[in-house]
């Protein structure tokens, strides 16, 4: 099979996808606007139109989707398949392909609605478009699905399928003394945050929580990934509250790093105030054996249940999360028996390979319906 992905080539959800399929002897091609090397991957890269108020774009949106239909008609695939709807989904609806597969990622169907706001407006009845075009949709989410549904999706094309965690190479392991001697924490309990800087992680409410941690495990540590707007004023409230100390800002970590940083740590934690299915960070972190500390937004539940593999806590609550910190890091046992039911519950509903697998059975079944 000849499948044509649309999506950016430079996310690492992006590429886990096609590398699955091109390993499986599928021959992919990816159109994208961002430039990247995959293996067994065949890239193109486009420009993308000039940046414009979102919505101001669209007559320019038509002219690329023209240069990318002749691209496709040139590579002649047996499917077609955009990642993100309101993006590279509404590309590939322009260019009126058969079969049309889209994936959605979250916030391209997860928008909040201000009263009048034009990108609001915009963004939906590209969504509609784009939904009523596609002959299978698929997400990673419940929530999801309704709302893409409501939207205008038909609910026998809207499909389930996980991102999934690659749990060969992300599982449980010893830690590594290199990296926890490179964060100096050597022996402290160490606790870690994969979100990015932004304000919808608010991994403000995660520095909040140190001083109450520190108060009971003074010699706790803490290790705050990622980057983002939010980096400087996080660093001053560290700064502000005496914790900077215990606080490693690291920045970002490369994907193939990531399980060694993660084995390395004792309690994971995410303080988001959405997202759209599981983060994937939380499972992967899951799937190395980890304890996890969410907050009760999203589907959350449906993956950490509160004193079987992790805890839920209330959104924007130091005070609860430095309970359920201190708890863990105090409890080595529970953190262990945490972490071997959440290792199980990713290999069982969240492994990346069965998930890609059942994606190619999907597509075998579109590819079939289309030429009927």
């Amino acid at each position: 099979m000849k499948i044509c992905y649309l999506a950016n080539a430079q996310s690492v959800h992006t590429q886990k996808w096609v590398r699955f399929f091109a390993d499986q002897g599928y021959e992919v091609h990816l159109i994208s606007f961002e430039k990247a090397h995959i293996e067994n991957v065949k890239m193109y890269n486009l420009k993308r139109p000039s940046a414009l108020r979102f919505g101001l774009d669209i007559p320019f949106r038509f002219l690329r989707a023209q240069a990318m239909k002749r691209l496709i008609e040139r590579i002649d695939p047996d499917v077609l398949h955009a990642h993100y709807i309101v993006d590279y989904g509404f590309y590939g609806a322009l260019c009126g392909f058969k079969p049309f597969v889209v994936t959605a990622w979250g916030s391209d169907v997860l928008f909040v609605p201000s009263e009048g706001s034009r990108k609001y407006f915009v963004k939906k009845h590209i969504a509609k478009y784009v939904l009523k075009r596609a002959d299978l949709v698929t997400c990673d989410a419940e929530h999801m699905q309704e709302a893409m549904i409501r939207l205008g999706a038909s609910s026998e094309s809207v499909r389930l399928v996980h991102f999934g965690v690659d749990t060969l190479r992300f599982n449980s392991g010893e830690k590594s003394e290199k990296i926890r001697a490179k964060l100096e924490i050597y022996d402290s309990p160490a606790v870690i945050s994969l979100r990015n800087l932004e304000p919808v992680y608010d991994v403000e409410s995660l520095i909040k929580s140190v001083p109450l941690v520190e108060k009971e495990i003074p010699e706790s540590r803490f290790v705050i990934a990622g980057k983002g707007s939010e980096e400087k004023r996080l660093r001053e409230l560290a700064r502000s509250l005496g914790v900077l100390e215990s606080v490693k800002f690291i920045g970002f970590i490369p994907n193939d790093e990531i399980p060694q940083y993660l084995t390395s740590m004792d309690v994971y934690v995410s303080t988001a105030l959405s997202d759209a299915g599981i983060a994937a960070s939380t499972a992967e972190a899951m799937a190395c054996g980890l304890p996890v500390i969410v907050t009760n937004v999203s589907e959350n539940k449906k993956w950490v249940e509160n004193g079987v593999n992790g805890f839920v806590v209330p959104i924007k609550d130091p005070k609860s999360l430095a309970e359920k910190i201190i708890y863990l890091l105090k409890n080595e046992d529970v953190r262990k028996r945490f972490g071997k039911i959440s290792r199980k519950i990713i290999e069982e509903r969240n492994n990346y390979y069965r998930e890609m697998e059942e994606m190619g059975v999907l597509y075998e079944e579109i590819v079939r319906r289309c030429r009927k």
